[in-house]
């Protein structure tokens, strides 16, 4: 995996950091455990990318900005935590757009991140710098977050498996200004391999005080087991979607269909959730957006993206009732999907209404898709308010050659679910393979 890093990142830059010595350093010492008979865990050996805003003690953790420090953190992240203590190692940190503001993969400290199927085109993010390692071989798990489609967005950009966990299963720490808007999870080329790693992040930290505190499932555990009777809806536009790619559309609902063929129960339909919640989550977002950029004072209009800095500046005019106001908004939301759940066990949906653009703009260039990156990507967000676990699996191509991407949906706790139908999913739609990026 170092040998396909050395060869592939500087021309998809999915690495910002890289602890190449470290690395060979811990394999050694793993495979001498392994010779004993005495793997120290369940994930003993296995390479791991981190995302740049979550802490591996010894490294830095830049969130993909000028403004931060390049000190190495003096913690791990629990999740990260977790993998080592079962012998997982850390290859390096992953990049990311500055603070994760936006559904793209540049920043002003590490540049633009390319899709693997084409270099052209961005990976999406912010997980950006995680899903090219993924889908390149360079890794076998990475983590990632999700605030408003973090990990799902690049996910379906390009063609691997992210699945963000109900918000309270996997800790975090530090708390994120986001709160419980943002998620942690993992992103592979397997399912399976996703089920592993959040058998282990899942495990309670007592330093996130939202976190659950019963025991990590083991999501192995039943991965195999049948969808057959499973009550599924599956909404082409979530009730408010103006616009869906006609080849996205066309794909999202053979995908539907094969469910069918599972034996589980599909009904097209939508929740009544009372139009587009994005107001209701640009509050919390911009209102975060404004308290990250607050310290740095005036030398961030200097440093910093400038798209961050109109966002922050949107933050300062939000008021306290109208922060309060949105957080009233969001509970009514999740309960009407809360209700909707009551009749249903999974939601399948796009994961994005479009296929990867290009690199190094925030909409697609055509101007037919809005102002935001918000206007592309109306699926994911939804479920950062919810809190909701919610994964993205490839289910096909376009006539381009670009991976097209599948949402499913479970309700609160419901992760197990949602990795099992992933994995029937699976089973009879391998993910696409790359085994080099394709430069046009």
């Amino acid at each position: 995996m170092l040998e396909r890093i050395e060869r592939y990142n500087g021309i998809v830059n999915a690495f910002c950091h890289l602890d190449a010595e470290g690395a060979l350093r811990l394999a050694r010492d793993s495979e001498a455990r392994w010779r004993a008979g005495a793997p120290r865990g369940t994930a003993d050996g296995i390479p791991v990318g981190v995302k740049d805003n979550i802490l591996v003690a010894g490294m830095p953790a830049r969130f993909g900005s000028t403004l931060t420090p390049v000190t190495p953190a003096p913690h791990d992240a629990p999740a990260v935590a977790r993998l080592r203590e079962q012998g997982a190692i850390v290859l390096g940190k992953t990049a990311m757009p500055e603070f994760g503001w936006k559904a793209v993969s540049d920043s002003p400290l590490t540049g633009i991140t390319r899709n693997p199927w084409d270099t052209r085109k961005t990976t999406g993010g912010s997980s950006s710098g995680a899903v090219a390692a993924t889908v390149l071989g360079m890794g076998s798990i990475h983590l990632g977050t999700d605030g408003g489609g973090s990990i799902r967005i690049p996910a379906a950009f390009t063609g691997c498996y992210g699945i963000k966990s109900t918000r309270a299963r996997v800790p975090a720490w530090p708390t994120s200004p986001l709160g419980t808007l943002a998620h942690h999870g993992p992103m592979a080329r397997s399912v399976a391999d996703a089920a592993l790693a959040m058998s282990i992040i899942a495990t309670p930290d007592a330093r996130d005080v939202y976190a659950w505190t019963s025991p990590a499932p083991d999501f192995l555990i039943g991965l195999e087991d049948s969808v057959s009777g499973v009550r599924i809806a599956y909404s082409p536009r979530l009730g408010f979607v103006k616009h869906v790619d006609p080849e996205i559309e066309a794909a999202v609902r053979a995908a539907a269909r094969l469910f069918e063929d599972f034996g589980a129960h599909v009904e097209e339909t939508d929740p009544d959730i009372g139009g587009d919640p994005v107001e209701t989550w640009s509050t919390l977002w911009w209102s975060s957006a404004a308290s990250i950029l607050k310290p740095h004072g005036e030398q961030a209009r200097a440093k910093v993206d400038p798209g961050l800095i109109a966002g922050a500046a949107l933050g300062d005019k939000i008021s306290t009732v109208d922060y309060i106001n949105a957080q009233i908004k969001r509970a009514e939301i999740a309960n009407a999907f809360t209700r909707f759940f009551e009749r249903y066990d999974l939601l399948l949906t796009p994961s994005l209404p479009l296929p990867a653009f290009e690199a190094g703009c925030l909409v697609p260039p055509s101007g037919d898709w809005g102002r935001q990156w918000m206007d592309w990507a109306p699926f994911s967000y939804p479920f950062n308010l919810t809190q909701q676990p919610a994964a993205s699996i490839p289910c096909g191509m376009t006539r381009d050659g670009l991976p097209i991407g599948l949402q499913i949906v479970g309700a609160i706790g419901a992760d197990a679910l949602v990795l099992r139908a992933s994995r029937a999913f699976e089973a009879a739609r391998p993910f696409p393979a790359l085994e080099e990026p394709c430069v046009l």
